[in-house]
């Protein structure tokens, strides 16, 4: 029944009363009502559970009555799970005191570009970088963009879903996106930006000491090839802005970074900076906090770091910090549980690690403690566990899911590797094809370099070694042998 004061073609009163059963339902206009308000319902009953909802403009819908996990934009609804942004450089958030609301913006300056030409053998393709899925790059194919379901990632390896190779002289885009933590944002240690500190195209050392010791130390950048194992000390033409040994490496995706060490006079604080393959010559862009040389050398996606250390009147603790987005002295920002120097550095997308070295005073105890902090909050170091063997002056090297730390002092073959996801001892994986100490560590996407700096005798400081992160065997000598014609050790590397 519906009561005289119901007026059909339009509403002439307040209220509308429906009655079933003897009841009513009344449907009351709000006091406030400035105008005439009109409301369209859904074609369709919703799921058990939904309430009705709004698109702000009359249109009503059923909805998940989780209504604070909704996201929309416009008056779409895109997701009743989470909202995830992402964005590169200039991100920024505010918020406003009064309506809540959060804006959010970007400018993507980071995108970079892989272009890889087609010779018709092949529908998969090496990449420069490890994704985790289709959604993670944009691919083109002779300048169109081709959906995600139509491609797939696995790691490195981009495989078009073609069952036929490409035709030949056809080119093929990749876009990577990096994505770095928000402003004023702490990230935690499961959702770590992007891996940066491995290389895609070459190792490179930087200054150095020659063998032996009376041809003095050198101010001179040599490169050799992830992707040819034939192409060795090629020099760059760049050089440091004094000659320089026991330096700390640090990488960016687009410079060297050589911090600390010493000079041919004195130990330094000095931080050089150099664009990869670019003519000129290393910078000096600020100063670390202390003068110190066998510090750890390590890289965030946005970071290096300078770790440890000792100089002649002390050692150190220390975590030193300086960006790469601006050219500014560094900051002491923690410490780790004890002083060292002398140990492998080596990088996770969320950690640095310091593994072995010298601990206690200068010259005295050697260590099997790794050591780590984090990279994604300013926070005090742990121990993660231990080597095998105390050792000093070994090799550190950084895979996707593991680090590596190779021969040392005592003069030793061992590969050792410790995991990146837990607190756990390293494990013996395998040799080196020789012994050494004062070793260099270098890091590509898929594998591990070392070079020896140096064994009593013979001085063996010109070889290089390489092994697989795939699978756990010994390294193999890459020919030639003698990839830096000129036996060098103490010196500093980067990748790229």
């Amino acid at each position: 029944m519906v009561r005289r004061n119901f007026k059909i073609g339009g509403i002439d009163t307040s209220n509308v009363n429906i009655s079933a059963n003897g009841f009513a339902t009344t449907l009351t206009a709000n006091a406030a009502l400035a105008s005439n308000v009109s409301f369209s319902l859904p074609g369709a009953d919703g799921n058990s559970g939904q309430v009705l909802a709004t698109d702000g403009s009359g249109n009503l819908f059923f909805a998940d009555s989780s209504a604070n996990t909704q996201a929309y934009v416009g008056d779409s609804l895109l997701s009743n799970t989470a909202l995830i942004l992402e964005a590169g450089d200039g991100v920024s958030l505010s918020a406003n005191d009064t309506s809540g609301v959060v804006s959010f913006s970007t400018s993507m300056s980071n995108v970079t570009s892989q272009v890889i030409s087609v010779d018709g053998s092949a529908n998969s393709f090496t990449i420069t970088k490890s994704v985790s899925n289709s959604h993670m790059v944009l691919v083109s194919y002779n300048g169109l963009l081709q959906d995600p379901t139509t491609y797939s990632v696995s790691g490195t390896t981009l495989t078009i879903s073609n069952t036929k190779p490409l035709l030949a002289d056809s080119t093929v885009e990749v876009r990577y996106f990096d994505f770095f933590s928000l402003p004023g944002v702490t990230p935690t240690e499961s959702v770590a930006p992007s891996f940066t500190y491995q290389g895609s195209n070459y190792g490179y050392t930087h200054g150095g000491e020659f063998i032996p010791s009376s041809l003095g130390r050198t101010t001179t950048s040599r490169r050799f090839s992830f992707t040819n194992d034939s192409t060795g000390n090629i020099s760059t033409g760049a050089q440091l802005t004094t000659a320089t040994i026991h330096g700390a490496g640090s990488s960016s995706p687009t410079h060297a970074y050589v911090s600390g060490g010493i000079t041919t006079t004195a130990t330094t604080s000095k931080i050089d900076k150099w664009q990869f393959d670019n003519s000129a010559n290393f910078t000096k862009i600020g100063d670390l906090t202390d003068h110190a040389w066998e510090k750890t050398g390590h890289s965030s996606d946005s970071n290096g770091y300078a770790v440890g250390g000792r100089n002649p009147t002390g050692k150190f603790d220390t975590i030193e910090k300086f960006p790469f987005s601006s050219d500014t002295n560094a900051t002491d920002i923690a410490e780790l549980p004890t002083t060292f120097y002398r140990s492998a550095g080596i990088s996770s997308a969320a950690y640095g690690y310091a593994a072995g070295g010298r601990g206690g005073a200068p010259g005295t105890t050697q260590v099997a403690t790794i050591y780590k902090f984090s990279v994604l909050n300013d926070a005090p170091g742990s121990t993660v566990g231990d080597l095998i063997a105390a050792t000093d002056l070994a090799a550190g090297i950084s895979g996707d899911s593991y680090g590596y730390v190779s021969n040392g002092d005592p003069y030793t073959e061992t590969l050792q590797k410790f995991p990146f996801a837990s607190d756990a001892n390293a494990t013996d994986i395998g040799e080196v094809s020789s012994k050494g100490n004062y070793g260099n560590g270098f890091s590509s996407t898929t594998s591990g370099y070392i070079t020896h700096g140096y064994y009593a005798q013979p001085y063996d400081g010109k070889a290089v070694y390489k092994f697989p992160f795939a699978s756990d065997v010994s390294t193999t000598s890459i020919s030639p042998s003698n990839y830096f014609g000129t036996a060098v050790y103490r010196l500093t590397t980067t990748q790229y």
